[in-house]
C-alpha cells in the first residue's frame, strides 16, 4: 500500500520534492496561492518558482492545510525557517498522531535560535523529526541531472522507512542519524554562500572561493560540534557537499544575494527582487549569538553579519578576513 504523503510549502524545493515523492506515495503539496494550486492541478506546472519544469502527474495540490495533512502518514515541511513554526501550529490540529515530520528548511529560528527538529519536538511531542538536507539545487533536479540527498533521523528504523519515499532513479537518498549535524550543516553553509557570492561579485577569484569555501567549512565544523553535531557529517553531503554546491551555484539564491552585494546592490533592494528567501540572510543574526553562547570564533561569519547588518562594505569585509594571523591549519581559527 502507497504511503499518503503531506507537503507543506509551495516554493522551488517544496515542489521539487513533492513532485519526487508522489513518484513513489500519494502527495498532496500545499500552497497559499490558489493560482499556483490550479497551475500545478491542471497543467503539473509551477512556473513561477520552477519555470520549464514538469511535476510528476500524480501530484496534488491544495490551498487547504488540513485536506493536505489530515491523511498523511508523513509530514514534510517545505516552508522557510521563520514561517515554520507558524504553519506547524496551523497544521497541528490535523496531524494524526505519531506520524514522521521532516524538514527541507536549511535555517535557525531568530529569537529562540533553534533548529527546525527542535520545534517540531516542542510543538509537537513524540512525532519523530528529521531532516532532508545536501545538495540539493532544485532546478539542476528538474532538469534531470544526478544529486543526492540526506534523510536524517534519531531512529535508523524510520529514516530506512522513508528512505525509498524520497529516491529515485538520479535521486539517490542515504541515511544518517546524526540531526543536529545535518540540520546545522544546512543552516550554516548559506552564510558561506553570500561570502562566496560576495567575492564572486567582487571578481575576487577562484582561490579566494577555494580558501572560504575551505576556510568556511573548518568554521562551521567547529559551532556545529560544539553543539553536537557530529565531526564526520560536516564532511559528507550535509556539510562539504551543501557547501560546495550553494558556494559555487550561480543558482544558489544565498550566493545570489551575496554576488548582487559585491556587485553593490543594496541587501533591501536584492531581497525586494527575490521572490523566494535566502535563508542565510536571517541565519547570520543567529550564528553570531550562537558563537558567543558556544565561545566559537567564526570569522567568515561576523564579516559577513557586518555586511548584512553593520553597514560594513565587501571591501572592508575581506580586509578584516586579510588582518587575521593565519595560525595552524589543523588548529582552531
Amino acid at each position: 500500500m502507497k504511503l499518503n504523503v503531506g507537503l507543506l510549502g509551495g516554493g522551488s524545493w517544496g515542489t521539487t520534492v513533492a513532485s519526487i515523492t508522489a513518484k513513489n506515495a500519494n502527495t498532496t503539496l500545499w500552497a497559499r496561492n490558489q493560482d499556483t494550486v490550479d497551475e500545478i492541478n491542471t497543467s503539473h506546472t509551477n512556473s513561477k518558482y520552477l519555470p520549464g519544469a514538469l511535476l510528476t502527474k500524480t501530484l496534488k495540490a491544495s490551498t487547504s492545510i488540513e485536506e493536505t495533512v489530515q491523511d498523511a502518514d508523513v509530514l514534510i515541511m517545505g516552508v522557510p525557517a521563520q514561517n515554520f513554526r507558524e504553519v506547524l501550529r496551523a497544521a497541528k490540529p490535523y496531524i494524526r498522531p505519531w506520524i514522521p515530520i521532516v524538514s527541507l528548511a536549511k535555517g535557525l529560528e531568530i529569537g529562540t535560535k533553534m533548529r527546525m527538529t527542535e520545534i517540531i519536538a516542542e510543538e509537537l511531542p513524540g512525532h519523530p523529526s528529521g531532516v532532508l538536507t545536501g545538495p540539493n539545487l532544485a532546478k539542476e533536479i528538474h532538469s534531470g541531472q544526478a544529486a543526492a540527498a540526506v534523510i536524517a533521523m534519531v531512529d535508523k528504523t524510520i529514516s530506512k522507512k522513508l528512505q525509498p519515499v524520497f529516491s529515485t532513479g538520479l535521486f539517490r537518498v542515504y541515511t544518517n542519524n546524526d540531526v543536529i549535524g545535518c540540520e546545522l550543516g544546512g543552516a550554516l553553509k548559506n552564510i558561506m554562500a553570500i561570502a562566496t557570492g560576495m567575492g564572486d561579485g567582487a571578481n575576487a577569484g577562484d582561490n579566494t572561493r577555494a580558501a572560504l569555501i575551505t576556510r568556511g567549512l573548518s568554521e562551521l565544523t567547529r559551532l556545529g560540534t560544539a553543539m553536537g553535531g557530529k565531526r564526520r557529517t560536516f564532511a559528507g553531503l550535509a556539510g562539504m557537499g551543501d557547501l560546495v554546491a550553494t558556494c559555487s551555484s550561480a543558482k544558489s539564491r544565498n550566493h545570489h544575494v551575496g554576488f548582487e552585494i559585491g556587485r553593490g546592490k543594496s541587501l533591501e533592494q536584492i531581497i525586494d527582487e527575490m521572490n523566494e528567501v535566502a535563508e542565510g540572510v536571517k541565519t547570520a543574526k543567529v550564528v553570531m549569538e550562537l558563537a558567543e553562547d558556544y565561545n566559537v570564533d567564526m570569522p567568515i561569519s561576523r564579516e559577513v553579519y557586518k555586511v548584512l547588518y553593520e553597514g560594513n562594505t565587501v571591501i572592508d569585509a575581506f580586509k578584516g578576513l586579510v588582518k587575521l594571523e593565519s595560525g595552524s591549519e589543523q588548529e582552531p581559527g
